[in-house]
């Protein structure tokens, strides 16, 4: 087996850390409901970490690369399902996140400050995204 990257071994670690606290779940209706789809077996959450983390062997380059990027794009976000328990808002945060609505957070208790600079940006980006819906 091909060695694996940095990137691929905090993955692994971080989806085996969600199957030893429970928090592991398989398939569409697991991530949607909260009793239905908890992995139980140990060989099931290798099997999805090595698949979450771009190593599966029964994958191919380009399906192991682009599990890797979906997986890395959820970290980054904080939308695992250790982050959203821990309230972190990505993989290697410290202490808790400032849980705002644009972080994602659904337990804000203070909203995140915004520089007027940043207001400003934020503008201008919701503007472009609404021309391009509207372009669509």
């Amino acid at each position: 087996m091909a060695k694996t990257s940095t990137s691929q071994r905090k993955t692994m670690g971080r989806v085996m850390h969600e199957y030893a606290h429970g928090e592991l779940k398989s398939g569409r209706r697991g991530q949607k409901r909260r009793g239905a789809g908890k992995v139980k077996s140990r060989r099931q959450a290798i099997a999805i970490a090595l698949k979450e983390a771009g190593t599966s062997k029964y994958e191919s380059k380009d399906e192991n690369r682009r599990n890797l990027a979906r997986s890395k794009a959820k970290e980054a976000t904080g939308r695992t399902a250790q982050q959203e328990s821990e309230g972190k808002s990505h993989v290697g945060a410290r202490g808790k996140r400032e849980s705002s609505r644009a972080m994602g957070g659904k337990n804000a208790k203070t909203t995140t400050r915004r520089t007027p600079r940043q207001r400003a940006a934020a503008r201008r980006n919701i503007k472009r995204a609404n021309a391009r819906r509207a372009s669509r």
